[in-house]
């Protein structure tokens, strides 16, 4: 079998840099070895910049993608919220050719798998056509307690869609966040079979801590407009993570996104409640909506494994996780970009648990093969 023989400037393996070591791959991208400069023989071509595995996006709307540059920025979250849902049936008639366009995107900027946040099939019949690896994550909303069944048997519906279209692997039901998912639906959804990967929308705004703490605040008063017969879940006196975590099943993996507001606490009492956590960073889509990025520092002393995503366009500029690292980059100058790629590729392939086939080189994965030069990211293999 004839092999490609890749040397850059320096190769990241998935978690450290290598000075003078050459990628050997097969034509089709499998990885055969990771050699010394000296041991690789001839024929290896010198590649400028930087060669890294594929990126792992692991927080995407992907159905969202028609709503670039419909919603100002710093508008907060909750009135991020109600204008993706006035307006997110605006210019439908666009959704397909958008949907396609962003995957374009992801495609061009490196990304080889994505954690998609799904509320409809809408991206469906793009999804089976394979070019990207994509754990569906459908996403389940229902505040009023009574209709959680009613609200479960909905989105169970488009779960089997999926199912039906893609590996059951790939798939999750899982909920939206802790302000609009009722204590039954919680419990419906953690005990739902198969269920072994769930994406929680978790304390992006300073109003969910609010509500849980004191019940007092912005959620408290979309409840009264809602004219709920019983809040979703009554507040405890506990931040959220603290309140909702009782209903996860510390035998699945989770996934927290965003975490903007997440404290050292927060996170002590989750490493201890599920230990299969991972903690998704989506700095742009935080800059976009509120203009404040998670304390990064601290939840790297607290030893968390975390993990980067874009969101959606309606909360970005761009579905680009090179963009995500350079803009961690310039609020926290002292992150090495090995840490920074680390969480891009190996963690991210850990979080979406297909890190047999993705996330490094290491022999025998498909991880794709990036070049990175002048801040710029081009995908070779």
């Amino acid at each position: 079998m004839s092999f490609i023989k890749l040397q850059g400037t320096t190769l990241f393996d998935g978690t450290r840099m290598l000075k003078d070591t050459v990628l050997i791959i097969t034509p089709e991208g499998r990885v055969e070895a990771v050699v010394p400069r000296t041991e690789a023989g001839d024929d290896v071509k010198i590649v400028n910049g930087l060669l890294s595995p594929g990126f792992i996006n692991c927080h995407c709307h992907l159905e969202l993608s028609h709503m670039k540059g419909i919603i100002e920025t710093h508008t907060g979250l909750l009135k991020f919220v109600n204008q993706v849902v006035s307006k997110r049936n605006d210019n439908i008639a666009d959704l397909p050719a958008a949907i396609e366009k962003a995957e374009n995107e992801m495609l061009e900027q490196g990304i080889v798998a994505v954690g998609d946040i799904c509320n409809t099939t809408d991206t469906l019949s793009l999804k089976a056509m394979g070019r990207l690896y994509y754990h569906n994550f459908v996403e389940v909303i229902g505040f009023e307690p009574a209709q959680a069944q009613e609200h479960f048997n909905r989105y169970k519906l488009v779960y089997d869609d999926y199912c039906r279209a893609v590996d059951p692997r790939q798939v999750s039901l899982t909920p939206h966040a802790p302000y609009s998912v009722s204590t039954p639906l919680w419990q419906l959804l953690t005990a739902f079979p198969g269920n072994r990967l769930l994406s929680i929308h978790n304390q992006e705004t300073p109003e969910e801590n609010e509500w849980f703490l004191k019940g007092t605040g912005g959620f408290s008063a979309l409840y009264d407009r809602l004219q709920l017969q019983q809040p979703p879940i009554p507040p405890e006196g506990k931040t959220s993570i603290q309140t909702y975590g009782a209903y996860l099943n510390n035998r699945q993996q989770a996934l927290f996104i965003h975490n903007v507001f997440t404290s050292a606490e927060d996170i002590r009492y989750i490493k201890k409640r599920v230990p299969e956590a991972f903690w998704c960073l989506c700095p742009n889509a935080n800059s976009y909506i509120s203009n404040r990025l998670p304390d990064i520092p601290m939840m790297m002393e607290q030893q968390v494994p975390l993990v980067l995503g874009t969101d959606s366009l309606a909360s970005n500029y761009s579905l680009s996780i090179w963009d995500e690292i350079r803009c961690i980059q310039k609020q926290y100058p002292q992150l090495s970009l090995e840490l920074l790629l680390t969480w891009a590729t190996l963690n991210g392939a850990r979080a979406l648990q297909i890190a047999d086939r993705y996330g490094s080189f290491e022999k025998g994965k498909s991880p794709g093969v990036l070049q990175i030069a002048e801040d710029q990211v081009c995908r070779l293999y």
